[in-house]
């Protein structure tokens, strides 16, 4: 299932679990028939995710408007790919919602385009992050200035199901397998021909978060410190043709298959029970586990060889900023220090956002993780020599190259272009946009 625009809108007081359930439309209908409290404050709220999330921060709602008689909270989650779309138009209409889930690569945008705002004068007061790690801090850092409080802390990773490579009685993806080992394994599943239309991984050509892996292996990168690709148009094209030869192989499904994953956890080729690998962050564990009736492991990226160093490293799974005009900014930002630092929030939300930045919630945690929690939790924190620095944050217009690159990948995929000239394509393409950009 997609979501498209799936909102909940609060009162102070109770909403029934099962009418939030029943349909958004019915929801929004509850949330506009009963009348609002006198006084009360409203906070509007936006973010990507799967039903499992949307759950879980509309629980930890509830007990911030327990705790904060008189304030309202609306919220609104979507698809990954149609919530970019809508936060475009919503920040250049200037009616945002006052939180704004922001990721990593985007947030360079939309503080350059001044459509969040610095939070630097309500930290220590309102926001509080005393407790966090200093990089992850840094990590909502723009020119200096504070624009994003990280939400957890992730990785990469491989979403791999456990039950098939038992039932063909393969070895699982480990810090060891290769790019070439994976490939063998991926045909091997395929070729067993253990349900109709079923392969060994999805294709992964246009996932720009594995593509940074392939690169950081190569002592390169997507972007320099100054905002301008890393790699050069070879670097592209042998990652075209790696991926053609496991589309040639059947190891990983032809394009119009593919393009049945619309990039979400609902949609993904894995929860779709058409492949044994997906590829996803690591504190997507939570809402694959519960999409799949098969036992879904973590795996990491595999190495361009034996000896090669990992690509993978820690980052924000998502921040929380506020739209640079809301009218409401304190009150956001006292939401989000309540979302990142309440106990009894964080028994909701868990770590299906990533493992929590505050070390008082971690601790408070770690006692009470379930299988999954733990699991995600020993692969961030086990990565070892597969883990490197965390990247500069990617330019502004990091997001019309994330679609450039994507579409060019899908081209190859369907045969219209070959790897090299697509390769050549989308280098070309990629620097115009930056320069223009800047």
């Amino acid at each position: 299932m997609s979501f498209h625009a799936k909102r909940r809108h609060f009162v102070a007081g109770h909403i029934d679990r099962r009418q939030f359930l029943a349909g958004c439309s019915a929801t929004l209908a509850l949330g506009l028939a009963r009348p609002a409290l006198s006084q009360q404050q409203r906070l509007r709220m936006i973010f990507w995710g799967s039903q499992t999330r949307a759950e879980r921060t509309y629980a930890a709602a509830d007990l911030y408007m327990k705790a904060h008689p008189g304030t309202g909270v609306d919220g609104e989650f979507l698809g990954w790919n149609d919530y970019w779309a809508k936060l475009a138009t919503q920040t250049a209409g200037g009616n945002a919602p006052d939180i704004i889930q922001m990721d990593y690569r985007y947030i360079v945008e939309y503080a350059g385009r001044g459509a969040i705002a610095p939070l630097d004068d309500f930290v220590g007061s309102t926001l509080n992050v005393a407790d966090f790690d200093p990089l992850q801090v840094d990590s909502g850092k723009v020119d200096g200035k504070l624009y994003g409080i990280s939400l957890g802390a992730n990785s990469v990773a491989m979403m791999v199901n456990k039950a098939v490579f038992e039932q063909l009685k393969l070895p699982l993806p480990d810090a060891k397998t290769t790019w070439e080992d994976f490939s063998k394994l991926a045909a091997e599943i395929t070729d067993a021909g253990i349900r109709r239309g079923f392969y060994g991984a999805a294709d992964g050509s246009k996932n720009e978060q594995i593509f940074e892996n392939y690169l950081r292996q190569r002592g390169k990168a997507l972007y320099t410190a100054d905002g301008q690709i890393a790699f050069d148009a070879a670097d592209v094209a042998e990652w075209f043709d790696m991926w053609a030869k496991l589309r040639e192989a059947g190891a990983v499904p032809p394009g119009d298959i593919q393009e049945l994953d619309q990039q979400n956890i609902d949609t993904s080729l894995l929860t779709q029970n058409k492949v044994a690998v997906a590829y996803a962050n690591s504190n997507e564990l939570v809402g694959y586990r519960k999409l799949n009736k098969d036992p879904v492991v973590l795996a990491n990226f595999p190495r361009l060889t034996a000896e090669s160093k990992g690509g993978h490293y820690r980052k924000p799974a998502m921040l929380f900023s506020v739209f640079a005009k809301s009218p409401n900014q304190k009150a956001a930002a006292e939401f989000i220090s309540y979302f990142v630092n309440d106990l009894e929030a964080a028994k909701v939300l868990g770590t299906e956002r990533g493992i929590p930045e505050s070390s008082k919630v971690r601790d408070a945690l770690s006692g009470t993780l379930d299988e999954t929690g733990k699991a995600m939790l020993a692969y961030v924190s086990g990565l070892g020599d597969l883990a490197a620095k965390l990247p500069p944050s990617p330019p502004k217009a990091a997001g019309e190259v994330l679609i450039a690159f994507q579409r060019t990948a899908s081209g190859v995929a369907f045969g219209s272009q070959s790897s090299s000239d697509a390769a050549q394509a989308f280098v070309t393409e990629a620097a115009e946009i930056l320069k223009r950009k800047t």
